[in-house]
């Protein structure tokens, strides 16, 4: 089922001899037990040191509960930033029993995210992939509450509200009902979502339900819902308040329950604060928000991700073999599209490839290939020159960064202040675009200590203290 560790100093250990034996008792093994990907508990008796060495010493691949002991002094939030999934104390409420309730939700929610329903239809194994789609999995099986799914274009915000549909646990679901907001017609809206009866108005010649009536006891899927006029906000507010809704041209109320969800490519928050969304309908709305990641920021599925398309595209062949140069191509390549930019790529290698032999670089279309245009083969890890060849640069990323430094030097700021800024502020960006630390390490392509580092205000690495020294007194002395 799980496992679980002690972490703390020996007399700290000693005092919580008797939760060891009960977790023991309920079946969880010794750490060193522990399975690939199995779900674990860290019980603290000590301070924050002890838990984060024991977290970092787990090295699992599943999700870690730290428990805190009687007396165990932690920062939750540089727990979770180490690693740990959730932090709870140990008292009275939640005891033993609380800790088992938590692994058997986590449980049930990988066996689910394992499930063939789910990876069928949201394929990917990146850490943050998965982290994604075990809170869709827990929001979509184990409540109803309202999504809001934001993301870039082409990220699979379609993809998720099927999922989330297909998992609803209400015994008696009807169908998903798919409103597109980009394409209502302003004159006609009302009845798009409200039906409406014979006669309403010139060619009503019968009636016809509306998007409300339809998703009644199902779901009802708003698509780019940042796109809706004005006055539906309004409507859709009151409907999904009130729970009724007035037929165009009718005269009787009807209600309606359903799950909504919503998906946007805007920032429906700014947008709300700027007066272009309503407010009360955005926290309506965004009860609960995933958020997509693009595929930059899942780079370990691109191969994968791939060979799906691929084989979908020759149906009734085996998935062939990527050559070298292929694979490298896929890894470096700019994805704007994202997930969708990479499925028309596969169609375009499919149309071009013969036979069962591999995927060569010839399958490969001219405009695809590295240095075709502009972006082709910008490495999607983190912006840079082309290739990671530092003697080398792409004209439109070169040219936004000679204007940032330009603005920078009118402004005043001299080369010593660039140098010291640069790195805080990519560093402050790769934190805030990635899931952590380790990630936004690999984004800048340095080591994790270094962003750790940055992050707790100092400037360098201990090794490259005497440098920076150094290079202190060289510019003192000229």
């Amino acid at each position: 089922m799980a496992w679980f560790t002690v972490a703390g100093n020996a007399a700290a250990v000693a005092a919580v001899r008797d939760i060891a034996s009960e977790l023991r008792a309920q079946g969880l093994r010794e750490h060193s037990a522990r399975s690939a990907g199995e779900p674990g508990v860290v019980v603290v008796a000590g301070d924050t040191g002890h838990a984060e060495d024991a977290l970092r010493a787990t090295g699992s691949e599943g999700r870690v509960l730290v428990a805190l002991a009687a007396g165990a002094v932690a920062d939750p939030w540089q727990l979770l930033d180490c690693g740990a999934e959730d932090v709870v104390a140990l008292s009275s409420a939640v005891g033993v029993r609380g800790l088992l309730a938590r692994l058997e939700r986590w449980a049930a929610v990988d066996a689910i995210v394992e499930s063939e329903t789910v990876r069928s239809v949201a394929l990917g194994c990146a850490p943050r992939w998965k982290a994604l789609l075990r809170d869709v999995v827990e929001i979509a099986r184990f409540t109803t509450s309202p999504m809001l799914i934001t993301g870039e274009t082409g990220t699979g915000k379609e993809v998720i509200a099927r999922l989330v549909h297909e998992l609803d646990p209400r015994p008696r679901r009807r169908e998903l009902v798919l409103v597109d907001c980009t394409t209502i017609v302003p004159s006609l809206s009302g009845s798009e979502f409200f039906g409406h009866e014979k006669g309403a108005f010139t060619g009503a010649s019968a009636p016809r339900p509306g998007a409300f009536e339809l998703a009644d006891g199902g779901t009802l899927f708003l698509d780019e819902v940042g796109e809706l006029p004005p006055e539906l906000q309004a409507a859709l507010l009151r409907v999904v308040q009130e729970g009724s809704y007035k037929p165009v041209g009718g005269t009787r109320w009807q209600s309606t329950s359903f799950r909504l969800l919503a998906a946007t490519n805007r920032d429906l928050r700014a947008e709300s604060e700027a007066g272009r969304f309503r407010r009360d309908l955005y926290f309506r709305l965004a009860a609960v928000t995933v958020r997509l990641p693009p595929l930059r920021e899942r780079l370990d599925d691109v191969v994968l991700l791939f060979r799906h398309f691929l084989t979908q595209a020759r149906a009734g062949h085996d998935p062939p073999v990527l050559d070298p140069a292929v694979v490298d191509l896929l890894q470096c390549r700019a994805y704007p599209g994202n997930v969708r930019d990479l499925s028309q790529l596969a169609v375009r290698v499919a149309t071009r490839h013969v036979g069962d032999g591999s995927i060569s670089p010839g399958d490969i279309a001219p405009d695809d290939r590295p240095g075709a245009h502009a972006g082709a083969a910008i490495p999607a890890q983190r912006p840079g020159p082309p290739g990671g060849d530092p003697g080398q640069s792409d004209p439109a990323w070169s040219e936004q960064l000679e204007e940032a430094i330009r603005a920078s030097l009118r402004a005043g700021v001299g080369l010593k202040q660039l140098k010291t800024l640069v790195p805080e502020i990519a560093t402050g960006i790769a934190l805030a675009e990635t899931d952590g630390p380790a990630s936004a390490a690999r984004m800048l392509g340095v080591s994790r200590r270094a962003v750790d580092y940055r992050k707790s205000g100092k400037a360098t690495e201990p090794g490259q203290a005497a440098s920076r020294s150094s290079d202190a007194s060289s510019d003192a002395s000229s």
